[in-house]
C-alpha cells in the first residue's frame, strides 16, 4: 500500500511538471498574432545594428519563448524588451504593439527610433496596465505626449536623451506636473529633455511622487532654487541633476535623506557653503559636486567604514585641511578633489584605502612629503600635480603598486635624484610617468641590462628594457645633468619623450629601439657637437631639438631620417651650412623651424614648393635667395626676417592665400608696397621694416581689406606720400573696443587639426621708444610703426577710429598739420610717438583723457601754446615735449604765475599761445590809475584839497566830537592851511 502511494505520487510530480508549464507558458493565439505583426512592421538600421531578439520570432514556436518576450502564466504577455535591436522606424499610433493591453514592462531603448519630425506616438497611453517604460537614448523630437500621464500604475519612467545627435524632447505644454502627478512613479529618468522650468515648478511636480526612489534629470534645463517641499521625499536615494543652472545653495535637508546613495549636482552654477553633514550620511556611496566654481566648502571628519566609494569635488572652492579620517572610508575607490584649494598635508592614512583606483589631487596647495600609498596596492592612476609638494620621492613607497599605469607628480617642488625606483621590476604596468617641473638634479641613472642596485639598503633587480609597458616619459623642466642614459632609447614602447629644458650635455645613439616613439622633445638643454644621426626612418611626427648647442651642418640625409614628421624644430643652435633638399622627403611636414642659427646660401625651391607646410621659420640665418611659392601654398606663418634676402620671391606670396603673420623684416628687399596682399584677408601680423620699400602705400586697384590685421610695421624704408585714411578704416580688429571684442584672450600661434601647435612667440617692433623683440604675442595687441619713412601730408583723422590700438609711432616722417583731436578716442592707448615729425599747433587738450598712455614723445615739430595738464600729462618728462620752441608749461618750463606772458621767442614764429591774463593784469592797472589820480588831485588842485581836507575833517568830528572842543573850527582850518603851505 504504501509503495502504491509512492508510486501514485511519483506520477502526479510527473504530471505537474509536464502538463502544467505546458498549459502556463502557451501564448495565446491573438497575441502572438499582434507580435508578428509587430515585427513585420518594424525597419531596421541595416547590418550595423545586427538583431539578437527579434531574430528569434517565428510563427512555428510560442511566443512566450521568443526573445525579449515575458508572458503570464495564462499565455498574456506581460513584458516585451527589443532594445539594442536597430529598429529604425515602423512604431507609431497604428501600431500593433499598442494593442497589447496587457503589457506590463516595454524597452524600446537604444534603438534609432524617431526623427527631427518623429515624436513619441502618443497611443502609448493605451498601454493601462504598463509599470515600466523605457524609451531613453532614441531620436525622438517634439513634446512628451500628455497621454503618458494615464498610465496610473507606472512605476518606472525613463526617457533619458544621450545621443550624440539626437534631438532632445522639449516638455512645452504640458508641463511637467501635468506629465507626473497622477503616477505612482518610484525611478524617474528624463536626463537630456529640455524641461525648461523654474525651481518653483519642476520642485511642486517632483514633490508630487511622494515615493520617488530614484530622480534623474540631468542637463534638463531646469533653474533653481531647491524648494523646500522636496524635503517630505524621504525615499529618495538617487539624485542626479548634472548640468543644470540650479544657481542656487545646496539646501540643508538633503541630509535628512537617510537613504541617500548617489548625490550628483556637477556643473550646476551651485555657490554657498555645502553641508558637509550630507557627507556624514551612513548610506552615501557616490557624490560629485564636480565643475561648480563658486560652491566652497570643508570635508568632516569621516566615520568609521563609511559607505563612501566616489568622491568628487574637482573645479569647486573646497578648501581646508584633509582630514586623517579620511583613511576610515575603506571602500573609497575614486578621490577626484583636482583644481580645488585644499591646503595642508596629504593624509598619511590614505595607505589604508585598499579599494582605491583613482586618486587626482592636482591643482591644490598642498604641502610636504608624499605619502606611502602602499597599502593601497589597487590603485592604477596618481596625479599629485600641481601643488606645493616637497622632498624627495621614497624609493620604498611604490613597490606594492603592482597595478599602477600613471604617476604624475609635474609642478611640484620635489626634489633630489630621481629615484631608480620607479623603474623597478613590481612597476611593469607602468605607463605613463610625469615628473617635470620640478626641481630634481643630478644624472639619470645609468642601468646595464640586467644590474643590481643597493638603493636606501634594498636590492632591486633592474631591467628598464622590460618596462615594455612604459608609454609616456616626461622629465622637462628640471634641473638633470650629464648625458641621456642608453636604457631610454630602449624603450621599445615609449610614445612620448620629453627632456626638455634641462642641463643634458651629451646625446649618443648606440641602441635606438623607439620603434614607436611619436613624440621627442629635447629642446633648451647643453646638447653640443654634431647633430645626431637617427636611424632611419624615425617615425616620430614631433621634433624639438631647439635651444642647444648643435654647431654642425644639417644632416644632408635629415628628410630621410624623419619622413613622417609634421613638426620639426632646429632653431636657436649654431647650424652652418645650407638648408638640405632632403627635408623635401618629410612630405607632410606642416611646421618647419631653423631659425637663428648660420645657415646660408639659398632656400631649396622644393620648400616653398611643399603643399603641406604652414609655418615656415627662417629667420635671422645669412640666406640670400628664395624661390618663388607654389599656386598650392598653404603658409600661414612665414617669418624670413634678418636675412640678406632680395625681393625676388615676393610677388609670389600672392599664391599664399591664408597668410596670418609676415615677417620680411631686416633684409635687402627693394620695390613698392606689396599691395596684392591686400587680397589676403586672414593677415594678422604684417612686418616690412628695415627694408628698401618705396613709394606711397595707397592701393587704388584693390578693394582687399585686412579685418583682422593687428600688426603692421613699415618703419625704416623709403615709403612716401600721404597715408590714406579710408584704408585704416578696414582695418576691424583694431577699430574694435577691448571691452566689445569677443572671445577669449590668448597668443598668437598656429594649431593644426593634428595637434600640432607652434607659438608665435618673438616679434621686433619699436614700442614706447625702445626697440624690442615682443615675447608671447597677444591676440589683443595692436600696434601701427610707420616711423624712419617720407610720409607727408596730415596726420588722418580717420586714425581715430582704431580704438583698440596699443601703440602708434609715426616718428622721423614729414607730417605736417595739427596733431588730430581723434587721438583722443584710442582708449587703449600706451605708447604714442609723434616725434621729428613738421607739426603744428596746439596739443590737443583732450589727449589728457588717455588715461593709458604710458609714454609719449611729441619732441622736435612746431608745436606751441601750453602744454596740457593732468591725468597721464603730468607724469611725462620734459623730453617728450623738446624741440617745440613754441610749447611752454610744465613739464618743459616752470608753471608761468605772474601774470605776464611767456619771454618772446626768437625768429619769426608768431606767438599766440603767450596770452596775458587779464584777470590778474586789469584790477593792478585800476588800482595804479585811480592811486594816482587821488594824490595828483591833492598836490595840484586848490580846490579839491580845501574840499578833501574839510570833508576828512567833518568825518573826523562825526567819529571823534571831542576834536571840536578842543582844537575849535578856525583853528583847525589855519593848522592844517599853514602845514601844507610850508611843505
Amino acid at each position: 500500500m504504501k509503495t502504491l502511494l509512492h508510486f501514485f505520487l511519483f506520477l502526479i510530480t510527473v504530471w505537474v511538471s509536464i502538463i502544467i508549464p505546458a498549459v502556463h507558458c502557451q501564448c495565446i493565439k491573438d497575441q502572438q498574432l499582434l507580435l508578428l505583426q509587430f515585427n513585420k512592421s518594424l525597419v531596421f538600421f541595416g547590418s550595423f545594428y545586427p538583431s539578437t531578439k527579434l531574430i528569434s520570432w517565428n510563427a512555428s514556436t510560442d511566443c512566450c519563448s521568443w526573445g525579449g518576450v515575458t508572458c503570464s502564466r495564462n499565455g498574456r504577455v506581460l513584458g516585451l524588451d527589443v532594445s539594442s535591436e536597430g529598429i529604425f522606424d515602423g512604431i507609431d499610433n497604428s501600431s500593433s504593439l499598442f494593442h497589447l493591453h496587457y503589457l506590463q514592462s516595454l524597452n524600446l531603448a537604444a534603438n534609432q527610433l524617431g526623427s527631427i519630425k518623429e515624436s513619441i506616438p502618443s497611443a502609448i497611453g493605451n498601454l493601462l496596465n504598463l509599470r515600466y517604460l523605457n524609451l531613453s537614448h532614441n531620436y525622438y523630437s517634439g513634446q512628451i505626449p500628455i497621454e503618458i500621464s494615464r498610465l496610473r500604475r507606472l512605476e518606472v519612467l525613463d526617457f533619458s536623451n544621450f545621443r550624440h545627435f539626437a534631438i532632445p524632447y522639449n516638455i512645452g505644454s504640458p508641463n511637467l506636473y501635468m506629465l507626473v502627478h497622477n503616477l505612482t512613479l518610484r525611478e524617474l529618468y528624463l536626463d537630456g529633455v529640455q524641461i525648461s522650468e523654474q525651481g518653483s515648478e519642476w520642485c511642486r511636480a517632483i514633490s508630487s511622487l511622494p515615493n520617488l526612489r530614484v530622480l534623474s534629470m540631468s542637463s534638463c534645463n531646469l533653474s533653481g532654487p531647491f524648494l523646500e517641499s522636496l524635503a517630505k521625499l524621504q525615499s529618495l536615494s538617487v539624485i542626479r541633476l548634472d548640468g543644470n543652472n540650479i544657481s542656487a545653495p545646496v539646501p540643508g535637508f538633503f541630509a535628512n535623506f537617510s537613504n541617500l546613495s548617489v548625490l550628483s549636482l556637477q556643473t550646476c552654477g551651485l555657490h554657498g557653503t555645502f553641508p558637509k553633514e550630507i557627507f556624514q550620511l551612513p548610506s552615501l556611496q557616490s557624490i560629485d559636486l564636480s565643475g561648480n566654481d563658486q560652491l566652497d566648502g570643508s570635508l568632516p571628519e569621516f566615520p568609521r567604514d563609511g559607505s563612501l566609494q566616489h568622491l568628487d569635488l574637482s573645479g569647486t572652492k573646497f578648501s581646508g585641511l584633509l582630514p586623517n579620517s579620511i583613511g576610515n572610508l575603506k571602500k573609497l575607490s575614486i578621490i577626484d578633489i583636482h583644481d580645488c584649494k585644499f591646503t595642508g598635508p596629504i593624509p598619511k592614512s590614505m595607505t589604508n584605502l585598499t579599494q582605491l583606483v583613482s586618486l587626482s589631487m592636482s591643482g591644490n596647495k598642498l604641502e610636504g612629503s608624499i605619502p606611502s600609498f602602499s597599502g593601497a596596492n589597487n590603485v592604477g592612476s596618481i596625479d599629485l600635480s600641481s601643488n606645493g609638494l616637497t622632498g624627495t620621492i621614497n624609493s620604498t613607497y611604490w613597490g606594492n603598486l603592482t597595478n599602477l599605469t600613471s604617476l604624475i607628480l609635474r609642478s611640484n617642488m620635489l626634489d633630489g635624484n630621481i629615484s631608480v625606483a620607479l623603474f623597478s621590476l613590481p612597476l611593469l604596468k607602468l605607463q605613463w610617468l610625469d615628473l617635470s617641473s620640478n626641481q630634481f638634479f643630478g644624472p639619470l641613472p645609468e642601468i646595464s641590462n640586467v644590474s643590481s642596485y643597493l638603493l636606501n639598503g634594498l636590492d632591486l633587480e633592474l631591467d628598464l628594457r622590460n618596462q615594455s609597458d612604459l608609454r609616456i616619459l616626461d622629465l622637462s623642466e628640471n634641473q638633470i645633468t650629464g648625458k641621456i642614459p642608453d636604457w631610454i632609447w630602449s624603450l621599445s614602447n615609449l610614445i612620448l619623450l620629453n627632456l626638455s629644458c634641462n642641463s643634458l650635455d651629451s646625446l649618443e645613439l648606440h641602441s635606438f629601439k623607439l620603434t614607436n616613439l611619436t613624440y621627442l622633445d629635447l629642446h633648451s638643454n647643453q646638447f653640443h657637437g654634431q647633430f645626431p644621426m637617427f636611424p632611419s626612418p624615425c617615425n616620430a611626427y614631433y621634433l624639438d631639438f631647439s635651444r642647444n648647442y648643435f654647431n654642425s651642418i644639417i644632416p644632408t640625409t635629415i628628410g630621410d631620417m624623419f619622413p613622417i614628421t609634421t613638426f620639426l624644430s632646429l632653431s636657436s643652435n649654431n647650424l652652418n651650412g645650407i638648408i638640405p633638399e632632403s627635408l623635401c622627403n618629410s612630405r607632410i611636414l606642416e611646421v618647419l623651424d631653423l631659425s637663428n642659427n648660420s645657415l646660408s646660401g639659398t632656400v631649396p625651391q622644393c620648400l616653398t614648393a611643399m603643399t603641406k607646410l604652414e609655418v615656415l621659420n627662417i629667420r635671422r640665418n645669412n640666406l640670400t635667395n628664395v624661390d618663388d611659392f607654389s599656386q598650392n601654398c598653404l603658409l600661414k606663418i612665414l617669418d624670413m626676417s634678418e636675412n640678406h634676402l632680395q625681393g625676388r620671391f615676393l610677388k609670389s606670396l600672392v599664391n599664399c592665400t591664408q597668410l596670418e603673420t609676415l615677417d620680411l623684416g631686416n633684409n635687402l628687399i627693394t620695390g613698392p608696397f606689396p599691395c596684392f596682399l591686400r587680397n589676403t584677408s586672414t593677415l594678422r601680423v604684417l612686418v616690412l621694416r628695415s627694408n628698401k620699400f618705396y613709394g606711397s602705400i595707397g592701393c587704388r586697384k584693390t578693394n582687399g581689406t585686412w579685418p583682422v590685421l593687428q600688426i603692421i610695421d613699415l618703419a625704416h624704408n623709403n615709403f612716401s606720400g600721404e597715408v590714406p585714411g579710408a584704408a585704416l578704416t578696414s582695418w576691424q580688429a583694431m577699430r574694435t573696443s577691448k571691452d566689445d571684442a569677443p572671445g577669449k584672450i590668448s597668443n598668437l600661434r598656429y594649431e593644426s587639426m593634428g595637434g600640432v601647435y607652434y607659438q608665435v612667440d618673438t616679434i621686433l617692433v619699436t614700442n614706447k621708444g625702445i626697440e624690442m623683440e615682443l615675447v608671447n604675442v597677444l591676440t589683443i595687441f595692436t600696434s601701427i610703426d610707420f616711423s624712419c619713412n617720407k610720409f607727408n601730408g596730415s596726420i588722418p583723422e580717420e586714425i581715430g577710429e582704431l580704438q583698440s590700438l596699443y601703440a602708434l609711432n609715426l616718428s622721423n616722417n614729414a607730417f605736417t598739420g595739427a596733431v588730430p583731436s581723434s587721438l583722443s578716442n584710442l582708449s587703449q592707448l600706451e605708447s604714442l610717438d609723434l616725434s621729428k615729425n613738421k607739426l603744428s599747433g596746439h596739443i590737443p587738450p583732450e589727449l589728457t583723457k588717455l588715461t593709458f598712455l604710458a609714454f609719449l614723445n611729441l619732441s622736435y615739430n612746431q608745436l606751441v601754446g601750453r602744454i596740457p595738464s593732468g591725468n597721464q600729462f603730468s607724469t611725462f618728462e620734459a623730453a617728450s615735449f623738446q624741440g617745440n620752441k613754441g610749447l611752454w608749461g610744465p613739464p618743459l618750463t616752470a608753471d608761468n604765475n605772474t601774470g605776464f606772458s611767456p619771454p618772446k621767442q626768437e625768429g619769426n614764429h608768431s606767438n599766440p599761445g603767450h596770452e596775458i591774463d587779464w584777470d590778474i593784469i586789469c584790477p593792478e592797472i585800476g588800482f595804479t590809475c585811480g592811486f594816482g589820480i587821488a594824490i595828483g588831485s591833492l598836490l595840484f588842485c586848490k580846490r579839491w584839497r580845501k574840499w578833501y581836507y574839510r570833508a576828512m575833517y567833518d568825518m573826523l568830528l562825526k567819529i571823534f566830537p571831542q576834536l571840536e572842543q578842543r582844537f575849535g573850527h578856525h583853528r583847525r582850518h589855519v593848522y592844517v592851511h599853514q602845514r601844507y603851505w610850508r611843505r
